[in-house]
């Protein structure tokens, strides 16, 4: 176990302190000589005195420096630290002149003062006596964060865990906590229930406590939801959860009962089971479900035949439009909700086309909206029409408690009459109801994706419920057009689909396949092909046309170690350069990163070609960047996410991960000229079809696939889809009655 030293001394002075994750740079006094202390210290203030733990470490610009660990701290005691305290600021109702009066009339009991007497501040002139009391419920306020900080801080929670916590509870979360630590493991704050569990030991709060079992089960249907579950078989989580807990049967049945009555949970009854449903999952399926049915009862005169108009349209933009496509457009023409779905090569985007021209004849306002900023900008280029991503569209907003909800709701709808989402497939439950609250009902709906790639990264499988419910309008366009089937991209895609064998021999075209049966094989030859032989033979940039993709995160030819390999054969560190280490990676100017979770907070500015700069906040799941400046001492990134320009620090930076290599689940949404996949050996259960088909279909110009043609073959036959636990599908049926009349 590695060793730490123990240090102590007074804050001079604060350089740097992020308010939001209690990540500190400041200076201290130790032992007579200024030293530059960096680490997660909360709302600490000059004049403090700290004991530190830590280690000491040279930076090569800086010096010397000492990372903390662990701090204890205390507030000062003599005339001079605590003028220099309250000077600081850490009062917000005392100034530098305030802080010298009281010093110099209280002395070393100053802070005993506005503790214990506040009133006798009023003989200080320019203090009242409602100034006096708003003085020291500020500086108790002060006190209570300091004390849940370091009352965490010794069960090795992070400060920002604290900062959330005392936004949330105020002058009462550290007795809230004690009370019942599991309210630590809540959205917002998402503290592992191992280490809630840790608090409750040392608190010898009981064993079967109610508390304990309610957050256990809510743990674990948390943790089939971040598998993209949404409800959960009753008996799977009866099992689940005395595995965790440790627990009988009895406290279990009765914490569940109270949560279901509690309407904490819900039980959804399915094909002979209960299921078991997060508050908020039932509320986003159920509401999808009634609203769907809302829509398709609205009527449209579904007898008008749109051919005429269909024929001007084809005459105009030069397409012959086949027959499936044709009834695709009179259906968008003529009912309030469609979705449109097909492989590579299929002309969606071509139907789309023309159902956005003849909907702007109609003079119906039409929006677009992608899951991702890749996909919007991709459909854009594709439409040539301005799309958003969904968040962009709804606009986020915060509460006065930092809850997440949208500008756009029922209270203030979108003005459109047509939405068309593009990448239907990787939007989840929650977000798609969120999109129908922001329409009006009689606002047209075309929804458009491939339902045989894998579903949305959050919880839900809404694409595929919707269809296989039969309860709306689906077309699928089959055929692949002659200028597709010039590509091997798209007609292997099509092969792995139906579940047949490709020619790994034939590599005339685009798509190409490399057998090599050892790990360093695979390793060295990807490094090849994406720092030199690509480049070379295509002009491809390695940061902008190719992507690294990799079935698993883990192992030699996972997505961890080939960035590394990636990295030191691009981005290899330089003597003087300044890098960010987080999490065991290494971050650097220069390279290409990844935001793995939705994160509304950080900041991004963007200038356009005209020199106005646009500002708004948001760096989402998937979303890709390059590093263009990186702050060691600060802990903080600057990213350029395609034309948004964010600062990235302190716990945020634990949500970003190198990308020269991505998963395929991460590069839904995306497609790139350039696609080197690694097939080879790993858990099977990550070696399926539509996996493949998915990674496939990412790469646009080129696709070499590089490993083990045995394991390819594998892939193709292992039809496992990635079957989730959802109640949409029964949902929507019993809603719009079809279940009743056994469709």
């Amino acid at each position: 176990m590695k060793e730490y030293e123990k240090i102590q001394g007074q804050v001079d002075s604060l350089i740097f302190k992020n308010e939001d994750t209690g990540f500190c740079v400041l200076m201290l006094d130790y032992e007579g000589d200024p030293l530059c202390v960096v680490g997660d210290m909360g709302d600490v203030e000059e004049g403090e005195e700290l004991t530190l733990t830590g280690e000491f470490t040279s930076h090569p610009r800086y010096g010397e420096q000492f990372k903390v660990k662990a701090f204890e701290r205390s507030l000062p005691t003599d005339s001079a630290a605590i003028f220099k305290y309250l000077a600081s600021g850490a009062v917000s109702e005392i100034g530098a002149v305030t802080a010298r009066k009281l010093v110099n009339k209280f002395g070393d009991r100053t802070l005993e003062i506005i503790e214990k007497e506040p009133e006798r501040l009023t003989e200080i002139r320019g203090i009242t006596e409602k100034k006096a009391k708003k003085i020291n419920e500020e500086f108790m306020a002060g006190f209570a964060m300091r004390t849940l900080v370091a009352y965490l801080d010794s069960f090795e929670i992070p400060t920002a865990v604290s900062i959330r916590a005392w936004k949330r509870w105020g002058d009462s979360a550290r007795s809230s906590i004690m009370h019942n630590p599991y309210i630590l493991c809540r959205e917002g704050l998402d503290l592992s229930f191992a280490k809630a569990d840790e608090i409750a030991a040392r608190e010898q709060l009981p064993f079967d406590s109610s508390q304990r079992v309610a957050a256990g089960i809510s743990c674990v249907l948390k943790e089939f939801a971040d598998s993209g579950n949404t409800c959960v078989p009753e008996e799977v989580l009866r099992s689940r959860t005395a595995e965790l807990l440790g627990i009988g049967e009895g406290i279990y049945s009765t914490t569940l009962t109270d949560l279901l009555e509690d309407e904490e949970l819900f039980c959804y009854p399915m094909d002979g089971k209960d299921y078991i449903m997060l508050r908020c999952y039932y509320k986003a399926e159920d509401y999808i479900a009634r609203r769907l049915d809302i829509m398709k009862g609205i009527t449209y005169d579904n007898n008008i035949d749109f051919s005429p108009v269909i024929d001007l349209e084809e005459e105009e933009s030069g397409i012959h439009y086949e027959e499936l496509q044709r009834k695709a457009i009179n259906k968008a023409l003529s009912e309030g909700f469609l979705i449109l779905t097909g492989g590579p090569g299929t002309g969606k985007t071509t139907t789309l086309n023309a159902m956005i021209s003849l909907f702007g004849q109609q003079g119906l306002n039409v929006m677009i909206a992608a899951p991702t900023g890749r996909a919007a900008k991709r459909i854009s280029e594709l439409t040539g029409c301005e799309a958003k991503t969904i968040h962009r569209l709804l606009e986020v907003k915060f509460g006065s408690d930092d809850t997440l909800s949208f500008v756009h709701d029922e209270n203030d709808l979108l003005d459109c009459d047509v939405l068309v989402v593009d990448e239907m497939s990787m939007v989840d439950s929650c977000l798609f109801e969120a999109l129908l609250r922001a329409i009006s009902v009689t606002c047209k709906l075309v929804l458009v994706g491939d339902s045989d790639q894998l579903p949305s990264v959050g919880p839900g499988n809404v694409l595929r419920d919707i269809i296989d419910s039969g309860v709306m309008s689906v077309i699928e366009l089959k055929e692949i057009f002659r200028q597709a089937q010039e590509s091997d991209i798209v007609v292997n895609a099509h092969r792995i689909v139906r579940g047949e064998l490709i020619d790994l021999k034939k590599k005339d075209k685009d798509f190409f396949f490399l057998q090599r049966l050892r790990y360093r094989e695979i390793q060295d030859l990807v490094g090849d092909l994406y720092k030199e032989r690509l480049p070379r033979a295509y002009g491809f940039s390695p940061m902008e046309n190719i992507q690294v993709l990799s079935p698993s995160r883990k192992g030699p030819v996972g997505t961890n170690e080939l960035n590394r390999i990636l990295q030191e054969r691009l981005n290899p560190l330089k003597s003087g350069q300044s890098e960010v280490k987080i999490l065991g990676c290494s971050f650097r100017v220069g390279d290409k990163v990844m935001q793995t979770r939705n994160n509304y907070d950080i900041e991004w500015s963007r200038t356009d070609s005209s020199g106005k700069t646009e500002k708004g906040t948001g760096v989402f799941n998937g979303d890709i960047g390059v590093v263009t400046k990186a702050n060691s001492v600060l802990r903080s990134l600057t990213v350029d996410f395609d034309g948004r320009t964010a600062v990235i620090s302190g716990e945020m930076l634990s949500d970003l991960e190198l990308a020269y290599a991505v998963t395929v689940h991460k590069s839904q949404g995306s497609e790139f000229d350039a696609v080197i996949l690694t097939v080879f050996w790993g858990y099977d259960r990550l070696y399926y079809r539509n996996l493949l088909y998915t990674a496939v279909t990412r790469a646009k110009k080129l696709l070499i696939i590089v490993g083990s043609g045995a394991r390819l073959e594998f892939m193709i036959k292992n039809d496992r889809r990635s079957e989730r636990w959802t109640a949409l599908k029964s949902m929507l049926l019993k809603e719009t009655g079809m279940e009743l009349k056994g469709e």
